[in-house]
């Protein structure tokens, strides 16, 4: 899967694979249910009002009965639940093929995909992904009914992508298997921890990846300008035997392959919860010496097969009902400040959210590409050997 550091505050009580086996089969979508009487067209609408209203979305939506996704495990911030209850609400039947992808598998499969009824309606992306998957022309501009209460820096201006959850990069750790939990990017290189630190996917492929990267710089004399020491410090690793090129998965955590794993906080703070009953101590720090934040972006595809839907489903998931079920799997929603405000906030799941200390701050558009195209160019040489 697949996020935004941008130059924005996560807000509130955040004070915040290989690539898909993309065959060409499919015939192009019928877009005739995503038509009203008076001729709107779902795949042109740049609101529910512009559609006619929000029951006009919902009956247009159930009339396509389906919306297709990629790369949104059940255990991934809490979305097993909000795909429950997105079912049960509208009784929109949900496809998500592969669900472990990277965002990069993502973008692949609107672009390989153009025309069929198997392309994918929305998008999870890392910010950067979503920053190149919106340059590229992919994504269509919709703005959902809280799209004002957004804070400008975490939204396209012009609504292709918003944030929709976030969290910390944070070192989690099997407390059973290491006798000693590692709580700084510092720790990692300590021979004791030798085959045990993993990430969770490629960095050129996944955002998560991507942000342990990120923070490895920070916590060795790097920047948003400069994430060659994070690059540096893997290499490091690499060396040293500490890392290992298994991606940490739910699976490969429960199984004990990868004792320790960077990845963000929501994450490590599910497995723990989720591996508490079959006997697994799972730890979760943030580090101090590294501490990076960063967002996913939502979006829909352009071309989406079911517009109705895919424009549905995002109104459902910045709706309170939504934001909070991201709440309870421990990610922070984009919302979270507005809905304090509002009052509308689940207080009992921000309460368990991992503690952290100060104001996150993000990379802008620019530090992001720059960065991305330094992991693409050097990622392979620094853990090759």
């Amino acid at each position: 899967m697949t996020v935004s550091q941008r130059n924005a505050v996560l807000g509130g009580s955040l004070a915040v694979v290989a690539a898909l086996a993309l065959s060409a089969c499919g015939a192009a979508p019928d877009n005739a249910s995503s038509t009203t009487k008076d001729g709107k067209n779902a795949a042109t609408a740049t609101s529910a009002a512009d559609f006619g209203g929000l029951d006009a979305l919902v009956r247009a939506a159930k009339k396509e009965g389906t919306l297709h996704a990629i790369a949104l495990p059940r255990d991934w911030a809490n979305y097993g639940a909000l795909i429950d209850g997105f079912q049960k609400k509208y009784g929109i039947r949900i496809e998500v093929e592969s669900p472990d992808a990277a965002s990069q598998d993502e973008i692949n499969a609107v672009t390989t995909r153009k025309g069929q009824d198997r392309a994918p309606d929305v998008l999870d992306l890392g910010s950067s992904f979503a920053l190149s998957a919106a340059q590229q022309g992919l994504l269509a501009p919709y703005k959902v009914a809280s799209y004002a209460d957004l804070p400008a820096a975490q939204k396209d201006p012009q609504a292709r992508w918003y944030n929709d959850y976030g969290g910390y990069v944070s070192i989690g750790c099997d407390a059973k298997r290491v006798k000693q939990c590692p709580t700084t990017f510092k720790d990692l290189l300590k021979p004791r921890y030798k085959g045990q630190v993993a990430l969770n996917g490629n960095p050129t492929k996944s955002g998560s990846a991507f942000g342990g990267v990120y923070a490895a710089s920070l916590a060795n004399g790097g920047s948003f300008d400069d994430i060659q020491p994070g690059l540096d410090f893997f290499a490091k690793l690499k060396k040293s035997g500490n890392y290992t090129p298994v991606e940490s998965t739910p699976a490969t955590v429960e199984k004990g392959e990868t004792p320790i794993s960077i990845d963000w906080d929501y994450l490590n703070a599910g497995y723990g919860e989720e591996f508490r009953s079959k006997g697994l101590d799972w730890k979760v720090a943030v580090p101090s010496d590294g501490q990076y934040a960063q967002y996913y972006s939502q979006a829909i595809n352009k071309d989406a097969p079911h517009p109705a839907a895919a424009r549905l489903w995002q109104e459902y998931l910045y709706s309170a009902e939504g934001q909070n079920l991201w709440l309870k799997g421990y990610a922070r929603p984009a919302l979270m400040p507005a809905m304090d405000k509002a009052g509308t906030l689940d207080r009992t799941a921000a309460a368990r959210l991992p503690e952290v200390s100060g104001t996150p701050t993000f990379p802008t558009e620019d530090q992001q590409s720059k960065a991305k195209t330094v992991i693409a160019q050097g990622w392979g040489k620094a853990v090759s050997g």
